[in-house]
């Protein structure tokens, strides 16, 4: 069983960037067929999709996000890693990182949520 954990810091000012990492055990960032997805939940709002790296490398994001949104993997470490520029207030949200089947879209396993706060 796949397991997922995010981290990074809770607190970030705006206009910087906003840094998270989801550590994988129990399977392989470049061997299981998945793409390693991150998706945000606002405060009283809806999940969001932010994008994914799969295990090729590719990596795929949300139009509304992407020009503030990378994604990018440390293979040595079986993790992978979030970063989203020029953050706003708006930006505040519990981040997840997960895994989500290519072929269905389905996401099965999920980190436990960090939550980040944009403010000065």
């Amino acid at each position: 069983q796949v397991q997922l954990q995010e981290s990074g810091p809770g607190l970030v000012k705006p206009s910087q960037t906003l840094s998270l990492t989801c550590t994988v055990s129990g399977g392989s960032i470049t061997t299981n067929y998945y793409y390693w997805s991150w998706i945000r939940q606002p405060p009283g709002k809806g999940l969001e999709w932010i994008g994914y790296i799969a295990y090729s490398g590719s990596t795929y994001y949300n139009p509304s996000l992407k020009s503030r949104t990378s994604i990018s993997r440390d293979t040595s470490k079986n993790q992978f890693t979030l970063q989203l520029n020029s953050v706003t207030p708006e930006d505040t949200a519990v981040y997840y990182c997960a895994t989500q089947e290519p072929n269905s879209g389905d996401f099965g396993s999920w980190g436990q949520g960090t939550q980040v706060t944009v403010s000065s």
